[in-house]
């Protein structure tokens, strides 16, 4: 019996079959048994018969996924599919089930030999695996450029890698936490890998100057988590029950929540639906401008169409062929039950009849998203016992760097207002001595000299400010376009060659970030230079990530939300300060490495779920907010703040215990891995308790600051300009338009005031 019914899916676009399928079939077929797959157990293990062949039908797959693709294009791309489900059935068998990491080690590293991103393959295939790769890699990267061949390696690398991944967590009996679940799956799921071979078979590459943006890095790692939540749908019952696999977003969703299999399949279905919605979101609302701002020509963006629809066949595709493989648990699955669709067509060329009730039994989920009434009276909410097991240490400057960074603030301006700029009068000094950022700074770094500590304040001064300057003078006015003018303009008081080679600055922003740019950029390597303004460019173009976001009355995706919350609160820069001392005694490809990167995640996670709980109130009630976890939580869940709290709270302390597990048992192995020597071993030990620093002193700030709690927030405290400052209860978010047609606009404003 099936351990649960399968949900309803989303699935708004048809799927379509390429004519080219009985074809395939033949000729990938031939060439599976030519590459020694079929019928030809490995190390004494069977792993295909013919008849598992047959039954999987990978041509089926493929001719739903790429309705549109030629049919030696369809042959090439339905081999890699064959080669990549070989390889995880292979790997399972021989290294899974025995738990053998060396071996696995072993066979993943050889693996690199065979997909060079230049040059010809030199190594001598051994088994079919190897033998089927060689094959493939040479037969599609010549046609491409060097930047997709350089995507495409990284994204196969990371297929084959991160199954270690998987298997460390089998040996150890160890479920992933969500959202470690959704960052590793992407990997190892090899849904990327398949974005990469979308452009392949349309015949289309990204531009390379727009593949890394936050548009084409969504619409990426969306369709990515569309796929692997719709295969752990279908994929539990063979991979849970039969294989023993820990790697299921089912499961991770049963552990965490402590819920039924059911239940948890149900909130995995509404978190594909949800990343379904953000991908139509993004190419919708977020890609056209993207075009727009690059200049991106005519037959490059007709490239990129052809890439996003061929992402949405995928999708359409994919869903059409779990019904049908015998790979999968598929019974009742796309029968719908929704009062007037009972009476839908099934079977092969009928999946555009279940659109109307896709969308109609998932509107209720993307409605709730745009319908939240700003400034509800939420009262403050109540802290949960956090789980952070590190001591705080203090700096001993602390007082200095109090008096200092008022005297910098009224230098650069930030204490005054902008003249002609409505609303720009953000703090004054009575605000700026309650936020009490060097109380942040002396915690995050409780060795640092005096001088040291005075930079960390700027920097969390400059930061803070700027987050909340952009939705006082921006997020008011509704101005996203001069908030993106703003934003373009600050890259150039952070140059990478010359430091002190900039334009004049003219506003507080700029004013500030000048002067902390050449005290911290100088002594730095022109790398590093490039590395720390990267984490600035981050930060800063988050800030109108949110604008637009307010500009639509829409409470983000929660992942999409996780992922940019690290942006936003400048996770990457104030990490950065905690590494320029350590860049010459520890390798950068340690800080590339998957542990370190998961391990930063894991804290910054940590400390920004924590600043949403604190903040709640504030940024609920007071700014009229969106961007809060504890809301996103409520929104997805359906539930009040108090179940979202506790959610929150829960993956604050799942994320913490990862940030441990990662420590205690996955650096040592790294450095065993790379060799490490014994000042690098220390400096990568040193960078360790800097994080606990770092968010030990976050929580202490929060905790003795004047910003969050409500005597705070009710207080006479302000900016003195009349009217200045972050919206106020009862007051609109945004600026309200006025004149004909403009009605609707007052829906919001009414409902508030109803509430």
């Amino acid at each position: 019996m099936q351990p649960f019914t399968l949900p309803e899916m989303y699935t708004p676009h048809p799927a379509r079959l390429n004519p080219n399928l009985e074809r395939t079939r033949e000729r990938s077929k031939a060439w599976s048994q030519a590459m020694g797959m079929v019928d030809e157990p490995q190390q004494g293990i069977h792993i295909w018969s013919e008849a598992d062949l047959d039954a999987h039908d990978y041509a089926l797959l493929c001719a739903y996924t790429h309705p549109d693709a030629s049919g030696p294009e369809l042959d090439l791309i339905t081999e890699w599919y064959i080669w990549v489900f070989y390889f995880d059935d292979h790997f399972v068998e021989l290294y899974k089930r025995s738990g053998d990491m060396d071996a696995a080690t072993e066979h993943l590293t050889r693996l690199r030999l065979f997909m060079p991103v230049d040059g010809e393959i030199q190594e001598e295939p051994t088994n079919p695996v190897e033998r089927a790769l060689a094959d493939l890699w040479e037969r599609t990267v010549p046609a491409m450029s060097a930047s997709w061949r350089q995507r495409f390696a990284e994204s196969t690398r990371n297929l084959l890698d991160e199954s270690l991944w998987e298997l460390t967590n089998i040996n150890d009996g160890r479920v992933a936490n969500p959202i470690e679940y959704i960052e590793m799956r992407r990997k190892v799921g090899g849904a990327p890998w398949s974005a990469n071979l979308v452009e392949h078979a349309v015949g289309a590459e990204v531009p390379a100057e727009i593949a890394a943006s936050r548009p084409m890095l969504v619409l990426r790692d969306t369709f990515s988590d569309g796929v692997h939540l719709r295969n752990d749908l279908f994929s539990y019952q063979r991979e849970v029950n039969d294989e023993g696999e820990l790697s299921n977003g089912v499961l991770v969703f049963e552990r965490f929540f402590g819920c039924p299999t059911q239940q948890a399949a149900d909130r995995v279905n509404e978190l594909l639906t949800s990343r379904l919605h953000q991908f139509e979101h993004t190419a919708v609302v977020e890609l056209p401008a993207l075009l727009e701002e690059h200049g991106v020509d005519p037959a490059a963006r007709a490239g990129v169409l052809a890439y996003v629809k061929g992402l949405q066949d995928w999708q359409a595709g994919g869903h059409e062929w779990h019904l049908r493989s015998s790979r999968y648990m598929n019974a009742g699955a796309g029968e719908v039950d929704l009062p007037g669709f009972s009476l839908l067509p099934t079977g092969l060329g009928t999946s555009a009849a279940r659109i109307p009730s896709t969308v109609a039994s998932t509107m209720p989920q993307r409605l709730r998203s745009f319908s939240h009434v700003p400034h509800e009276d939420v009262g403050p909410l109540p802290l949960p016992d956090f789980y952070l097991p590190f001591p705080l240490r203090m700096s001993p400057h602390l007082d200095a760097s109090r008096e200092h960074v008022v005297a910098w603030c009224r230098s650069v301006g930030i204490l005054d207002p902008v003249v002609g700029v409505p609303g720009s009068h953000v703090w004054n000094e009575p605000i700026l001595r309650d936020i009490d950022l060097p109380l942040c700074a002396a915690g995050i770094h409780p060795d640092a000299t005096q001088e040291e500590l005075d930079l960390s304040s700027d920097w969390l001064a400059w930061g803070t400010y700027g987050d909340d300057y952009y939705p006082a003078v921006y997020g008011r006015a509704r101005d996203v376009a001069a908030a993106k003018a703003t934003t373009d303009r600050l890259p150039a008081f952070m140059p990478v060659e010359d430091v002190s080679a900039m334009p004049e600055p003219a506003t507080p922003l700029e004013r500030g970030l000048a002067d902390l740019w050449v005290r911290t950029a100088e002594p730095m390597a022109i790398a590093d230079r490039k590395v720390f303004r990267t984490a600035i460019e981050k930060m800063i173009g988050s800030w109108v990530w949110e604008l637009e976001n307010h500009a639509l009355n829409r409470i983000p995706d929660p992942v999409d939300y996780i992922e940019m919350r690290r942006d936003t609160f400048g996770s990457d820069l104030t990490m950065s300060l905690s590494r320029l001392s350590l860049q010459h005694a520890v390798p950068a490809e340690v800080f590339d490495s998957r542990p370190v990167r998961a391990m930063e995640n894991a804290a910054q996670d940590y400390a920004t779920m924590l600043n949403d709980v604190f903040s709640y109130q504030k940024e609920i009630q007071y700014e009229g907010e969106v961007h809060n976890a504890v809301l996103v939580v409520q929104d997805f869940l359906d539930c009040d703040r108090f179940r979202g709290v506790e959610v929150v709270n829960d993956l604050m302390t799942t994320r913490m215990l990862q940030f441990e597990h990662i420590v205690a048992e996955q650096l040592p192995q790294l450095s065993a891995d790379l060799q490490l020597d014994g000042p690098a071993q220390e400096g990568l030990e040193h960078y360790v308790d800097g994080i606990r620093n770092w968010l030990s002193g976050i929580r202490n700030w929060h905790e003795g600051c004047h910003r969050y709690a409500e005597e705070d927030l009710a207080g006479p405290t302000g900016p003195t300009e009349p009217g200045a400052g972050l919206p106020r209860p009862g007051a609109p978010s945004f600026a309200v338009p006025a004149g004909p047609g403009t009605s609707a606009a007052f829906l919001h404003r009414s409902a508030a005031e109803g509430a």
